[in-house]
């Protein structure tokens, strides 16, 4: 013990080993210091947009805001576990609506569910040629298969990460299609709400009593057995390292209980509002200065492709909603090109039947990561192989 003391000691001695020493103790402080600040700054945002009467503040504040002093090199910080838990409480708060008429519902919508997810393959194979179309010229330094694939899984409307994987093992440019997918999904998720709020304000929502959750009281210890059960649900995600684990663990597992009948407890408007500041801030901690100034033409490409699916969506919500006897904004956001739980946050602050919306996601994402792969060895181009003289 004395030998490795006295070898501590002789390794500090120097002003280079100190120094390590020193940014490795505090190394912590800083990055629990910088999630406070961020926290304090998104909460803030939260209440403002709150005043100001905004759709969805306790999301849509947090992510404005750390994407702005994100992009201006504020350190701006997101945790891990804090956007994990945020996913955890609105998986589990989205599978409290599930209850067995919700069921019915759902299973007798098969047949828009399956025209929602030949839209969203169809759609995003389009918005990759319109990628392609605009900036192939600009990727000449990459081989057309490699342009193609960057285009193809930049236009897909499936998670960023899934999205990002795909593409680098066809060895395409992996930081455009990241770009793609975080910039079409904030977009989505600030415009969309806004629409939403307009066409409640003027042509009001007639929402289904049977779309709302059906425990209203939070009740004790029915919580802890909710939240212990969830958990496990995503520790099981987790292992089977399947994609949102925290989001789809505690969703699949309050589902299958509210179907089952079991009503353990409700959850409170400040959970949801907590959860909904988490996933805010980890949507906008994305956006870096370096973003921004990486590929402006290619992000202005995908900002005007981003608007352009929305309003077709809006269009494809609307003649699916009067075939299915239900009201458009809920088929609207289950079709739009957004993300699971940001598009469900929406429905369920807005009332605008989040178990339908959630459904329609989450069918949409697993059919999307199952078939955009072998979509794409379809429909590409083969590499030339290369000759030698």
């Amino acid at each position: 013990m004395q030998r490795w003391a006295g070898f501590a000691r002789f390794k500090l001695r120097t002003p280079k080993a100190w120094g390590s020493f020193l940014r490795s103790f505090f190394r912590p402080l800083a990055y629990v210091a910088q999630v406070a600040l961020t926290l304090v700054m998104a909460t803030a945002a939260a209440l403002l947009c709150k005043w100001l009467h905004t759709p969805i503040p306790w999301m849509l504040g947090p992510l404005l805001i750390t994407a702005c002093l994100s992009v201006a090199d504020m350190p701006m910080r997101s945790s891990g576990f804090l956007r994990n838990v945020g996913q955890w409480i609105i998986g589990t708060a989205l599978g409290l609506y599930f209850t067995a008429e919700v069921g019915q519902l759902v299973v007798s919508l098969w047949w828009a569910i399956a025209l929602g997810v030949a839209w969203a393959l169809g759609m995003g194979y389009s918005f990759g040629l319109w990628l392609h179309w605009r900036h192939a010229a600009e990727l000449s330094s990459l081989s057309p298969a490699k342009r193609r694939a960057t285009t193809y899984f930049a236009g897909a409307i499936g998670g960023a990460s899934e999205m990002t994987l795909m593409a680098e093992r066809q060895h395409a440019r992996t930081d455009l299609v990241a770009a793609s997918h975080s910039l079409r999904l904030v977009l989505v998720v600030v415009c969309l709400p806004f629409g939403m709020q307009w066409f409640q304000s003027h042509w009001g929502l007639h929402v289904n009593n049977s779309l709302l959750p059906s425990a209203k009281i939070l009740q004790w210890p029915g919580l802890l057995y909710l939240a212990l059960a969830t958990c496990v649900g995503a520790f099981v995600m987790t292992a089977l390292k399947r994609n949102n684990p925290w989001f789809m663990g505690p969703l699949m597992v309050a589902m299958g209980l509210t179907l089952s009948g079991i009503q353990w407890t409700a959850l409170t408007s400040e959970m949801s509002n907590m959860a909904q500041l988490f996933i805010g801030i980890s949507l906008g901690v994305r956006f870096k200065r370096e973003f921004i100034l990486t590929a402006p033409t290619w992000l202005l490409s995908v900002a005007i492709g981003t608007l352009a699916m929305m309003l077709a969506s809006i269009g494809f919500g609307w003649a699916l909603a009067w075939g299915a006897d239900l009201h458009p904004a809920t088929l609207i956001l289950g079709t739009s090109p957004g993300g699971i739980a940001e598009m469900s946050i929406t429905a369920k602050v807005l009332e605008l039947g989040a178990p339908v919306v959630t459904a329609f996601q989450v069918c949409r994402l697993m059919a999307v990561l199952l078939i955009v792969g072998p979509m794409y060895r379809k429909l590409a181009p083969a590499e030339p192989a290369s000759t030698n003289p």
